[in-house]
């Protein structure tokens, strides 16, 4: 039977048969829909994990239209997911969010393009129409697009196309190239008719130009409250063992992810499939975040030539207290 997204209440039963202590609540913000993507969280829930550290979690699927760092900046989450693009330039602009651990040590973000199109290389971009995510999905392109020597509005650069949350503009015929992911956008076009042999993919790792993806943040002011950050360490350790159950089950971790799906919009081919995907980003990381990884991130959000996403690297933007705790 399928659990609630809350969990139950745990705790240590007294002698007696006294009521048990209710568990700490803790909340987390997904940066996107339910689905694979955020699978090591769910497995964590149905199997038990987070009750095992005395915790109550909440589980809150994002959307279009959810922005993690506005959810965690008005109380509505203790914990958001988000890209380390959107949180260093929320926090230069005075959110100050803190990466306190990175179970993903790839990225898994790539542009695709039609081979039909001529494109074969990024030395062919030059004119062409890129499909381009925003809502601080945009900086790593931003910066990526800086490194070349290219313009974003048209004339000798790229014309941008705002994409929406799918592949229409590649396979209508309005977009060269589009924003995907290696685990869902990519696919996408696949089960629409298009093959792998039509298609001529960059990944951001391959063109050095990645950054970090999917970390775990909350605010800096709450870090000074020993019970949050012990809620913290208990909640990554907690996580961290979903993440690893799921690398190593990834079918059985896809159907848990589809049991808390409300929507019914996932299926089990397509989530299957994802969750293959996120194990290869996932592989590796005990959750911790890699230094060189995070400076390599400064690094190309500072490379946006008159328009950087940062104007400057930041100080305390990340920690590995929760980690180093979690994880001993």
């Amino acid at each position: 039977m399928k659990k609630l997204l809350t969990g139950a209440l745990t705790g240590a039963m007294a002698m007696g048969g006294v009521a048990a202590e209710a568990a700490d609540d803790l909340t987390l913000q997904l940066k996107w829909v339910t689905q694979a993507q955020f699978a090591g969280y769910y497995v964590a829930l149905d199997n038990g994990f987070y009750e095992e550290e005395d915790l109550n979690v909440t589980i809150k699927p994002g959307g279009p239209d959810i922005a993690p760092t506005q959810v965690v900046a008005g109380g509505g989450a203790d914990v958001v997911i988000d890209w380390m693009p959107s949180a260093l330039a929320a926090r230069e602009r005075g959110l100050a969010l803190v990466n306190i651990a990175q179970p993903f040590a790839s990225s898994g973000m790539m542009l695709t393009c039609r081979k039909d199109t001529g494109v074969t290389s990024p030395a062919d971009f030059a004119g062409r129409t890129l499909g381009v995510w925003f809502y601080g999905n945009e900086y790593p392109f931003l910066s990526w697009m800086s490194s070349l020597g290219l313009g974003t509005e048209g004339g000798d650069g790229v014309t941008v196309l705002k994409q929406g949350f799918n592949v229409d503009p590649i396979l209508q015929g309005q977009a060269d190239c589009v924003s995907t992911m290696t685990y869902n956008e990519y696919w996408q076009i696949i089960d629409a008719g298009l093959t792998a042999d039509d298609l001529v993919t960059f990944k951001y790792e391959d063109q050095g130009v990645a950054t970090l993806e999917d970390g775990l943040y909350v605010l800096e002011d709450r870090l000074g409250d020993a019970e949050f950050e012990d809620e913290l360490v208990r909640f990554v350790r907690a996580s961290m063992r979903g993440w690893k159950w799921a690398e190593e089950n990834p079918d059985a971790a896809a159907d848990i992810v589809l049991e808390y799906d409300e929507t019914g919009a996932q299926t089990e081919h397509h989530q299957r499939r994802m969750m293959g995907e996120i194990a290869k980003l996932t592989a590796g990381s005990n959750g911790a975040l890699d230094p060189a990884a995070y400076e390599r991130t400064v690094a190309t959000l500072l490379g946006g030539g008159s328009d950087p996403v940062i104007s400057a690297a930041p100080e305390g933007a990340w920690t590995h207290a929760i980690t180093d705790a979690a994880l001993q």
